[in-house]
């Protein structure tokens, strides 16, 4: 059975950081491309960072860039996000996910939750920024 439970998440205040992970069980990552995604009430999920097999060169949505860091450990099995000079609309459920398939590459849509509907999800873990 796969799962991809995330941890790290909590209440920080504005300007704080936290920092998420999501290590598999029941599924070798290092072939695959990592996202994660966030969703907040009333929004669609939308994926704010990806990361290719090997980790290089990762991919980040405008909103986060410059202060979110996604990293993977693939002798642990581990994904993780830095997040930095958090800011109340970062408040969200935050999600991991792989996608399957394109040689382990992050897909042309990365930031679309249908590229990953071949792949696995975690369960979230929330994150909460105050004012």
């Amino acid at each position: 059975q796969v799962q991809l439970p995330e941890s790290g998440g909590g209440l920080v205040q504005a300007g704080g950081s936290l920092r998420l992970a999501c290590t598999a069980s029941g599924l070798l990552l290092d072939d695959s491309s990592l996202a994660w995604f966030r969703q907040a009430p009333v929004t669609e999920r939308e994926g704010i960072s990806c990361t290719n097999w090997s980790g290089q060169f990762p991919y980040y949505a405008d909103s986060v860039k410059g202060r979110f860091t996604t990293s993977r450990d693939n002798t642990k099995n581990t994904l993780y996000l830095q997040m930095d000079d958090l800011k109340p609309e970062d408040t969200a459920m935050y999600y991991c996910a792989t996608a399957s398939g394109n040689y382990g590459f992050c897909p042309g849509s990365w930031r679309s939750a249908d590229a990953y509907s071949g792949g696995y999800w975690g369960q979230g873990t929330q994150v909460t920024v105050s004012s």
